[in-house]
């Protein structure tokens, strides 16, 4: 039977047991070693002020250890040493360097004197400060400084251990979600032929990385210098051998559906992504005779650990979040207004922006509130088209907003941008999206738009506001802890720490007041799990399966990206174009095409690296460029051929419920046919072109230089 390992919840299998405790520890271990520095500072802080004496000129961190008696001698003689020096004679020096002064005078016996007198005066300051650190060494600060200190320990063996935390983490990821069919494809397997085409693909893949692996390890062994981190090489040939057998064992015994055996063609659709692209990398790799590239440019991965690790602690918190009634609430502030599904459509992106920024990617968004967002358009008399329409651009418009990580990873990446001007700009161009989206729905809307009144709606929108309330108090209890007693902000650089944190808490305290109740439980939402441990683990099982599809996406589009790279095919354009114009609409087609193949955390490392130089040297501002980017990819990730977005939407609804979509327009027109692909495109298309050209007109064209005044910059 082919089951997703995160349907697999209410009985422990083994697959279970392979996958959701390790991951679980990793994603825990994860949040501690962000956690840590957060603590030990504090616990640092704390010390300072239990233990330290401003007084006696002693602080804690001369108590973090024993200290160590100074050797020299602080009643040492001046008038014996200076006459000792002077009856000594004086030192031949038996090299020619010696000599090239010449015969050298005796010492000053007042610069003698006045030297040694310095130096024991700095000799009875050591002694001095090691009796009163050693009389500050009580019982209470060894205690103390052993609690400490053990912390630091863990915190930094977790720390400088986060590749191999990380590459444990996608290799278990990867291989249950392999065992669960759960790669992302143009379509799902559904068919025998589906099904066995997807391991002969995936053995390939993993075959070629498996030999890559062995490639490299073999060039850096033969090297004559010890091999860095063996540990993670090792590991990596261990993870490929295993897909490789978990492959080649379904190819021998083929899977078969109760469906049928399907045709070829349609079969060539159910080839992950990811597989795909580890053939032509690998494929490209060995016929140039590298064939330790395809591991050479996987192991980019273990390059930026913080940020891959970050976007797992991300997907964890779209599932907490899935399994809490956080979005149902939100959604009955609006039902009393009766909005329509184009006017719902509106509020829903623009509410859908903060936690898209807070989740990283617009993918995870949508895996965690797609269905809602999906039944909740439908339920207001939108049609499945236009609702799914809706899923798809559902995270689109929030990736430019604070504190995004993939804006993060630009910002490190290229020092010419920074967070705060990337996100402050970003916030302009989240103002135009989802406004041409409005604009565009209401265009295209064949139905009178009514709300209800004001009378009915503001009551019952009030009723409804009171169940947010403890859930808005444990959001705000849990920020001010992290500010005041760890003295750290919410902000990019600590949310994908805070925001599982929050997520947990969140959910443990849903479930706990709505225990013995009888909720009413919608059809969508019926993935919901009672109990705590139940939803906690359904949650931890659903991001095993999203982490495995997405991050093995993501490693081998580092492949194809050095794939790119290596094959110069970015030499065959101009680096100079004749004006800023030309050149803009050449970056804005290959950022759009890339989006359509790559998924953005390896595009942004691609694109850092071959075409961000191209668009500095034709005179494009740094952050100008980078928006542009982010609103491209948005653009390629609803583009065929593999549209992401569209994707991650067919998954989250299901397959039977696309074809109802599709069936019930196909003898309308062609908008209406294809809705679902036209909207988002449109709505991103002319977004992108505006953020594209429209400060290339204000700055070339004088009449619009006004348009400036209305955007004030960033402080920095």
């Amino acid at each position: 039977m082919i089951t997703s390992n995160s349907r697999q919840v209410l009985g422990r299998s083994p697959l279970e047991w392979f996958s959701s405790l390790p991951v679980f520890a990793l994603l825990l271990l994860t949040l501690i070693i962000g956690t840590g520095e957060m603590v030990h500072g504090q616990l640092l802080r704390l010390g300072e002020s239990m233990f330290g004496d401003s007084k006696a000129q002693v602080q804690y961190f001369m108590l973090r250890a024993e200290p160590s008696k100074p050797t020299c001698d602080a009643n040492q003689d001046i008038e014996v040493e200076l006459k000792k020096q002077s009856e000594a004679p004086a030192a031949k020096g038996d090299d020619d360097i010696d000599n090239l002064f010449g015969d050298q005078a005796p010492g000053d016996p007042t610069v003698a004197r006045r030297s040694m007198e310095q130096a024991i005066a700095i000799c009875k300051a050591k002694h001095d400060l090691y009796n009163r650190v050693k009389e500050h060494q009580t019982p209470q600060v060894k205690v103390y400084r052993t609690i400490e200190t053990s912390f630091f320990g863990l915190f930094q063996v977790g720390t400088d251990n986060r590749p191999l935390i990380l590459l444990l983490m996608v290799s278990i990821a990867a291989i249950t979600t392999t065992l669960g069919f759960h790669h992302i494809g143009i379509r799902p397997g559904h068919y025998t032929r589906d099904y066995l085409l997807q391991s002969i693909t995936q053995a390939i893949a993993s075959g070629l990385l498996l030999y890559s692996c062995i490639s490299y390890y073999q060039i850096l062994n033969n090297s004559g210098v010890p091999v860095e981190h063996a540990l993670l090489h090792y590991t990596w040939m261990v993870f490929a051998a295993i897909l490789l057998l978990i492959n080649l064992k379904r190819i021998v015994m083929p899977v078969k559906s109760p469906h049928g055996e399907g045709t070829w063609g349609g079969a060539f659709l159910a080839i992950p992504l990811y597989a795909s692209m580890g053939i032509i990398a690998g494929s490209y790799f060995l016929l140039h005779n590298h064939p330790a590239g395809l591991a050479i440019y996987v192991n980019q991965l273990m390059e930026l650990p913080t940020i891959f690790l970050n976007l797992g602690l991300f997907i964890w918190a779209g599932m907490l979040l899935k399994q809490s009634r956080i979005v149902d609430l939100f959604m009955d502030l609006l039902r009393p207004w009766r909005l329509s599904p184009q006017l719902l459509t509106y509020i829903i992106l623009l509410a859908a922006a903060v936690p898209t920024a807070y989740t990283g990617a617009s993918g995870i968004f949508v895996i965690a509130a797609g269905g809602i967002i999906y039944h909740e358009v439908r339920a207001s008399g939108g049609s499945r088209q236009f609702a799914l329409a809706a899923t798809a651009m559902s995270g689109s418009l929030g990736v430019v907003l604070r504190p995004c990580l993939l804006v993060v990873l630009i910002a490190a990446l290229n020092k010419q941008v920074t967070t705060n001007g990337l996100y402050h700009w970003g916030f302009y161009v989240f103002l135009l999206t989802s406004t041409l989206f409005f604009l565009t729905s209401q265009m295209l809307r064949t139905q009178r738009a009514s709300i209800e009144s004001f009378r009915v709606a503001i009551p019952a929108t009030l009723r409804a506001v009171i169940p947010t309330l403890p859930y808005v108090g444990v959001v705000i209890v849990v920020v001010a802890l992290y500010e005041y007693a760890l003295d750290t902000k919410l902000n990019e650089i600590t949310a994908p720490t805070i925001m599982p944190v929050m997520l947990l808490i969140i959910l443990i305290f849903d479930k706990i007041i709505n225990k013995g109740k009888t909720e009413i439980t919608p059809d969508y939402a019926s993935h919901r799990q009672p109990g705590v441990e139940r939803s906690i683990r359904f949650a931890t099982n659903e991001t095993i399966g999203h982490i495995g599809a997405l991050l093995s996406l993501m490693t081998l589009s580092l492949a194809m990206g050095g794939v790119i790279e290596r094959s110069e095919v970015m030499n065959n354009f101009p680096h100079v174009f004749e004006n800023h114009w030309t050149a803009m609409a050449f970056l804005v087609v290959t950022k759009v095409f890339l989006g359509m193949i790559m998924d953005p955390f390896g595009a942004v490392v691609l694109v850092s690296g071959t075409l961000a130089p191209i668009a500095f040297a034709n005179n494009i501002d740094p952050v100008h460029f980078w928006m542009m980017v982010l609103v491209a990819f948005e653009l390629g990730y609803l583009l065929p051929p593999v549209a992401l977005n569209q994707l991650l939407t067919r998954q989250v609804i299901g397959e039977p419920e696309i074809k109802v979509a599709d069936g019930e327009v196909k003898h309308l027109g062609f908008y209406r046919r294809y809705e679902r692909w036209i909207l988002p495109m449109v709505v991103m298309t002319i977004g992108l072109s505006i953020v594209a050209f429209g400060p290339l007109a204000v700055h070339d064209f004088p009449q619009l230089a006004f348009v400036k005044d209305w955007f004030p910059h960033p402080a920095q």
